[in-house]
């Protein structure tokens, strides 16, 4: 399909939101209170084992410190980083951040 560049633009910019808004997905397998039976189902589809369940009390790398215990991932077990904390209702620092010296290479 071949369009005019305004045609284009304004198709594109039907997908944009305005300052303020955030997408919100209310469809597909995570949209429902049903999600667990869902994930389940998926998993039991595809083969694919379920996860171990992680609490805090499971071994840790970090020696048990409070803080720290919540800035682990529970899938791979690696650090967190805190990029931001904002209030419900209040608008988040405008992006992007300045890096902060993490090489994620």
């Amino acid at each position: 399909m071949t369009l005019d560049a305004d045609e284009f633009i304004r198709r594109f910019l039907i997908h944009v939101l305005p300052d303020g808004f955030h997408r919100i997905r209310h469809y597909g397998l995570f949209a429902n209170a049903n999600r667990a039976d869902n994930i389940a189902l998926a998993r039991r589809l595809l083969g694919v084992p379920h996860p171990a369940p992680w609490s805090a009390d499971s071994d840790r790398a970090d020696g048990g410190h409070e803080d720290e215990e919540r800035n682990i991932c529970p899938c791979c077990g690696g650090r967190m980083v805190t990029v931001e904390t904002f209030q419900p209702g209040c608008q988040p620092r405008l992006w992007p951040i300045p890096a902060i010296g993490f090489d994620s290479s």
